[in-house]
């Protein structure tokens, strides 16, 4: 796969990431929903940290965050460029394409939203370049999420032992078009682990 090849895949990614998230910040109030099926709403989330929300403690851990993932993008880059010039398998080019633009797209968020960005409340919602300036200042953005998949939302039956009766459900997490691209990517360098990494 060629370098030209795994821009465009990054470019298209970032595109179609950006515009569902600006779209969700400058449309939605903070919580806000929409139930497409019983299994998949959008809903918009502010996440300050990682994935699954996870936070560094401390008025600096944001900004330590926000250089991790500079540092971290560039070693994906960095990667990619180099099994672009070795000849790599394409798949695992593709793979390291979704990831690296995945990465990005969040990094963009949590860079630059803050100041680019209103604050979004559940009673208001976010505007893009405000007179009075952003939420936050650079590296302090907060990254944009709004897709749920809640496979199974229900009561388990009763005759399961331990938990039947108990409210269960699965998959909760609110994710956005960038984390499902590094998500895609990870997993297709697994199922295709062999092809991506063959022996010499």
């Amino acid at each position: 796969m060629s370098l030209k090849k795994s821009i465009l895949v990054i470019i298209l990614v970032l595109l179609i990431d950006q515009i569902t998230k600006i779209y969700i910040k400058t449309h939605f109030s903070l919580h806000e929903e929409v139930k497409v099926f019983d299994w998949f709403r959008i809903i918009f989330v502010e996440n300050k940290g990682m994935a699954w929300g996870f936070e560094l403690p401390g008025s600096y851990g944001k900004l330590v965050l926000s250089l991790f993932r500079l540092v971290a993008i560039t070693g994906i880059g960095y990667w990619l460029y180099d099994s672009v010039r070795k000849n790599s398998p394409a798949i695992l080019t593709f793979c390291i394409a979704l990831i690296f633009a995945g990465a990005f797209g969040n990094i963009i968020d949590s860079i630059f939203y803050g100041l680019l960005f209103s604050e979004s409340t559940p009673v208001t919602i976010g505007s893009f370049l405000p007179e009075g300036g952003g939420y936050e200042s650079i590296f302090y953005g907060k990254v944009v999420d709004m897709i749920q998949f809640t496979f199974y939302d229900d009561t388990l039956p009763e005759w399961i032992p331990f938990w039947g009766g108990d409210h269960f459900s699965f998959f909760d997490p609110v994710f956005n078009i960038a984390d499902s691209a590094i998500s895609v990517g990870v997993f297709l360098l697994i199922i295709f682990n062999k092809k991506a990494f063959p022996k010499k």
